[in-house]
């Protein structure tokens, strides 16, 4: 299995935090968000690892260190995650298990996803009475797999949120790339990659695995930044390191839930 991560955006909202650097490099319990991503990924066996660089490229680069393949897309001002995806197409042919660079996550949401019967599947945070808005890109499930991905989703209908860590078999990272390459054809360089999810989830199964209330969070603004630092983070310490291949119990009931564990909202 490889890994595809997506870190080209700039992260505009985050430059107070970033200090104008890219924002998987933003510090978190002293590693970044990249680090902790490539740390997770190899820690759960995934050792062939592609970055999709763009802003701050050189710094991506750095921070990666040897045994990482870099791409950089030059066009990620005018570009988004779907377009940074078309351009590791070439290590994606034998199946892949992509991320937005922007996700603190415990391990076991990898661990879950890659080790799922399914060959085609994402990561869902369940709706568990989360007030959505338009940031969130929501997701409608029927029979356990997506029928529709989109932040546009009205929240009434809305079974669940993207964490942004999905992974392809061979022959579904081959339908993937057919629908993100219709898209770009037809002027959608600036889409997320969620929008070809929700056209290959038209053409065969696209699976859900569920967070089953592992602790995680997208980081794309100051507020995301410092729960994520104060709470997100903690709560992962506290359920401790599965070292990406020992399974750790979930929180069962909801008061536990509450208080060990939160979502991003």
């Amino acid at each position: 299995m490889r890994a595809v991560i997506l870190a080209a955006g700039q992260g505009l909202r985050l430059r107070d935090v970033t200090a104008g650097g890219n924002k998987c490099l933003a510090p978190i319990g002293g590693s970044t968000l990249l680090e902790r991503q490539l740390h997770l990924l190899r820690a759960c066996g995934v050792d062939a690892i592609t970055v999709v660089a763009g802003f701050r490229a050189a710094d991506v680069r750095r921070a990666c260190g040897a045994g990482v393949n870099i791409i950089v897309n030059r066009q990620y001002a005018t570009t988004n995650s779907l377009y940074s995806l078309w351009m590791a197409r070439d290590v994606t042919t034998e199946g892949f298990v992509v991320l937005n660079g922007d996700v603190l996550f415990h391990e076991q949401l990898l661990l879950d996803l890659l080790t799922s019967r399914d060959e085609d599947a994402l990561l869902m945070a369940a709706h568990r009475g989360e007030c959505y808005s338009d940031e969130e890109m929501k997701i409608r499930v029927r029979g356990g797999c997506v029928v529709a991905i989109a932040k546009t989703i009205d929240a009434a209908e809305t079974d669940g949120e993207n964490v942004g860590i999905a992974k392809f078999g061979p022959s579904g990272a081959r339908v993937l790339l057919e629908e993100i390459g219709e898209v770009l054809a037809g002027g959608g360089q600036r889409d997320w990659l969620p929008r070809a999810f929700d056209s290959f989830a038209r053409r065969r199964p696209l699976r859900v695995v569920e967070t089953r209330g592992f602790p995680w969070t997208e980081v794309d603004s100051p507020e995301d930044y410092w729960r994520a630092c104060a709470e997100v983070l903690p709560a992962i310490l506290a359920l401790g390191s599965t070292g990406g291949y020992a399974r750790v119990r979930p929180p069962q009931s909801a008061a536990e839930r509450a208080g060990r564990l939160v979502h991003h909202v």
